[in-house]
């Protein structure tokens, strides 16, 4: 092996060792990876450290001629990247549902291992595998034998993901199909050539690559599983329409049927219309356009005045409508704010519902000038801001801001991104 060579392959052993390091931290603390996938791959990133580290100090032993680390760190190295097969084994059979140990897949797998544990042995006694003379690592003629054993394993792995296919995911197949696919390719190139380290970078690379797809497709989980529990929240809490606001809202009718009937009609018109854009948001997943978002948040306004007279003061600057926007966004927003906002001791309560377009999103604003604006969920009663912030941000990246005005009210900005 030439001197070149060696401290290439010591730099990628060194590369190794910092990328497994990362790997094992990224797999502690990724969040997204459910319990058993995790554990697969902090024992899969911790073996290749190992493995990686004494890949390293045998690289750096053959430079400087240590000659009595160098096949001890080369039994090391073996064993340890070894154990890699059987544990890949493992992981697909579970993700397949297969119960791993009674598994024939597994017992062939730790068969071929068991004969790879024994070469392993051999090579301590003798030298047609490969010598250490001198500080210089030399293959024997039966060296080619030695890579026999995880070839077959990987060709076992590869046959079993194949006849299981049906049972994994696209991205898991790939996963999969990458992991094994990169060392079985390095592992026949190096029967066959002497040089760099390829069976090593080979099992990185597909290791990364297939913790890269697991983690994707775990993450794009996680965040359907939290837009679907959002989606629940947001129609429990549509049904627990606040009582006391239906009442109100009644009482109001029931007086304008004998001083103004016209407006009595109107009012019910309204509350009809409040009470079925209500109910039909339940059952939407998707974004609705922000007009129909508007004619709901009108609604609701026609009821409240219907009560305050002229104690409450909408107005509404809206040029921008051609957007859409996840249901009963805005109108939780002009609630809370007539809710908390609208006080005896003052004139009036004034709100301002806004729209504009900005370079990347649409911004919808709502300032009231009211005595108080409660920032957290109220008890039970009606849709509150929390929930609308996680559907905005789940169902359409969109946030929401509140900034406090002096003197009270609040300033609540929506920016849905275009």
């Amino acid at each position: 092996m030439t001197d070149w060579t060696t401290i290439l392959n010591f730099a990628i052993a060194a590369s190794g060792l910092v990328l497994s390091s990362l790997g094992l931290i990224l797999s502690i603390t990724c969040r997204p990876i459910e319990r058993w996938t995790r554990s697969y791959f902090i024992a899969t990133f911790f073996i290749m450290f190992v493995c990686t580290l004494a890949t390293a100090i045998d690289y750096y032993a053959l430079i400087y001629r240590h000659a009595a680390l160098i096949k001890p760190l080369i039994f090391i190295e073996s064993i340890t990247s070894a154990l890699m097969m059987p544990l890949l084994s493992v992981y697909m059979l579970k993700l397949s549902g297969e119960n791993w140990r009674k598994s024939p897949l597994f017992a062939a797998v730790m068969t071929l291992l068991t004969a790879y544990f024994a070469l392993l042995i051999y090579t301590q006694f003798s030298t047609a595998i490969y010598t250490v003379s001198d500080g210089v690592y030399s293959r024997g003629p039966l060296y080619p034998l030695l890579l026999v054993p995880p070839a077959a394993i990987l060709v076992l792995n590869l046959f079993g993901l194949f006849r299981r296919r049906n049972r994994f995911s696209k991205r898991q197949q790939q996963a999969l199909l990458v992991y094994m696919a990169a060392p079985l390719a390095s592992i026949v190139f190096q029967m066959f050539s002497y040089g760099v380290l390829l069976v090593s970078l080979g099992t990185l690379v597909g290791a990364y690559v297939m913790f890269i797809f697991i983690l994707a497709e775990q993450t794009d989980i996680a965040v359907r599983q939290a837009r679907e529990n959002a989606e629940k929240e947001f129609g429990l809490k549509v049904l627990q329409m606040r009582p006391h606001f239906i009442y109100n809202a009644m009482t109001s009718i029931y007086y304008l049927v004998d001083t103004d009937p016209e407006a009595a009609k109107g009012a019910i018109r309204d509350f009809s219309q409040y009470l079925h854009r209500n109910f039909s948001a339940v059952v939407k997943t998707e974004n609705v356009p922000f007009e129909e978002e508007l004619a709901h948040t009108r609604a609701y306004l026609a009821i409240e005045k219907t009560r305050f007279g002229e104690r409450l003061d909408v107005r509404y600057d809206t040029p921008e409508t051609a957007f859409s926007l996840p249901p009963l966004t805005v109108e939780p927003i002009v609630e809370n704010a007539v809710k908390h906002g609208m006080d005896p001791d003052l004139d009036a309560l004034h709100i301002l519902i806004r729209t504009r377009s900005l370079a990347d999103a649409w911004e919808i604003t709502v300032i009231n000038d009211g005595a108080e604006f409660v920032l957290s969920e109220s008890d039970g009663e009606g849709v509150g801001l929390k929930n609308v912030s996680d559907r905005l941000r789940i169902m359409c990246g969109g946030t929401l801001t509140i900034t406090p005005l002096e003197g009270g009210g609040a300033d609540v900005t929506l920016k849905i991104p275009k």
